[in-house]
């Protein structure tokens, strides 16, 4: 057993002082409010509960600053995305997504859900392991020390009635059944840290009946569904016009949403399609960092969530990875697009990097600090010139800190990053990014 003692922590979404936390097993055992024990670990500082990224291309990470050059779009973004994508072999992915994944623990991320699509060789065929590539996501979360949901992505569309073409080969199975024998083969896994999701990459990308064989095996087997949905307007101007539908609307008429499903960015949504995204309790998924990155636009949060489809967080194509700059820029997004304060609470956005965000992504039991739940603790310096004089309140933790404040990170009760290891994982970061392009 390990004990920690907390300056402060959040318990039940509130700061309490000098907490006591007992891990056991993984798991916290015990929590209340005492003076420091002589053989516990000191925390200084606010403790949190990890955060969940539920929303990850991990190799987007390699175009951090490379796409910022000229004008463009999110189709001519989409370009260079696939020059990167065409490049990837199942070990020069291990080592960028393991050096991604240690970045987000250092970052406070104890979970990730990885939206993974690169599933085959350059030419569209099989690898002789068919997961090679998701095989490798896996192994890169468990060397990193995070806890991973991969999201198997069905992608068998370039467009609408369109063959995929291109790199695009490789995202696809060619049909719904395709994909669903091969994501058979990866549901054995016997690690509590692992859960295997299903994707749908978009209406685009997925015809109407194959939605409803993702949707059926997802659901038949208790496991979560996410889907790109209406980021952009010319998806929805698509689908319309093949469908006579919203994409909200499609994927409500192929069973797909429900309370085990997440809807991505879900930027560009009709009243009707808030309507049934919360009548089905689906949950929203906001990746602000790379929404403004990519101009795809302000989507509705504060209506999603009235309408009962509440709100995680993700930093998709990772243009920054950073918990508290996702949680304040949803706040943040609504004040310039009401021109009104305060439409977030702090503490609603913490429930959204955390509680919400674990249970999307298959790990109910993380996000809390509370006995029973999976020791997962994040140490904010309150001392940094970001965070000093604002004390230990949700607001500090939201509006000012930064994931450069970040000191001390346990998952499944082991320390899986320090500040100390700032710099071995930036120097991981070169290398693995740089072999990723070729250049290493």
């Amino acid at each position: 057993m390990t004990t920690y003692w907390c300056e402060h922590a959040v318990v039940d979404g509130v700061v309490v002082d000098g907490v006591i936390v007992e891990v056991a097993d993984g798991a916290i055992t015990s929590v209340r409010s005492d003076e420091p024990p002589g053989a516990a670990v000191r925390l200084a500082g606010l403790t949190l509960p990890g955060f969940a990224n539920c929303h990850s291309h991990a190799f987007h990470r390699a175009l951090r600053t490379r796409t910022q050059q000229g004008n463009g779009s999110f189709w001519t973004w989409r370009e260079q995305m696939y020059a990167l994508a065409a490049r990837l072999e199942p070990d020069t992915y291990y080592a960028l997504a393991r050096a991604v994944y240690q970045e987000m623990a250092a970052a406070g991320f104890t979970s990730v859900g990885e939206f993974h699509y690169v599933h085959h060789s350059s030419d569209g065929s099989p690898y002789d392991d068919a997961n090679a590539m998701g095989s490798a996501m896996i192994a890169a979360a468990r060397d990193a020390g995070i806890r991973i949901a991969l999201l198997d992505t069905c992608y068998l569309a370039s467009g609408i009635g369109t063959a995929p073409e291109g790199v695009q080969r490789r995202f696809s199975d060619r049909d719904a059944e395709g994909w669903q024998d091969r994501v058979e083969k990866l549901t054995s896994q016997p690690d509590k840290a692992v859960v295997i999701g299903a994707a749908i990459h978009s209406v685009r990308a997925v015809p109407r009946q194959a939605l409803s064989v993702v949707a059926a095996w997802a659901q038949a087997t208790d496991r979560p569904l996410h889907v790109h949905l209406s980021e952009q307007v010319a998806e929805n101007d698509a689908c319309r016009s093949a469908y006579g539908r919203t994409p909200t609307e499609l994927l409500s008429d192929a069973g797909v949403l429900g309370p085990m499903s997440s809807a991505v960015h879900a930027t560009h949504l009709t009243e009707h399609d808030i309507a049934l995204l919360g009548g089905f309790s689906t949950r929203a998924c906001f990746c602000p960092t790379t929404e403004r990155d990519l101009g795809d636009g302000i989507g509705p949060s504060l209506a999603l969530q009235a309408a009962g489809s509440l709100l995680t967080l993700g930093s998709d194509s990772h243009a920054v990875i950073d918990p508290f700059e996702e949680m304040r820029a949803v706040e943040l997004d609504e004040r310039l697009a009401s021109q009104l304060r305060g439409r977030w609470s702090a503490a609603q956005l913490l429930a959204a990097g955390t509680s919400t965000g674990h249970a999307s992504l298959g790990f109910a039991d993380a996000g809390r600090i509370a006995p029973g739940a999976r020791a997962d603790l994040v140490t904010l310096d309150l001392a940094t010139p970001r965070t000093a004089g604002g004390g230990s309140s949700l607001e500090n933790v939201v509006f000012a800190a930064t994931s450069a404040d970040v000191v001390h990170v346990v998952c499944d009760g082991r320390v899986v990053a320090t500040r100390d290891d700032h710099n071995s994982i930036g120097n991981e970061l070169e290398s693995a990014v740089a072999k990723a392009w070729g250049d290493g």
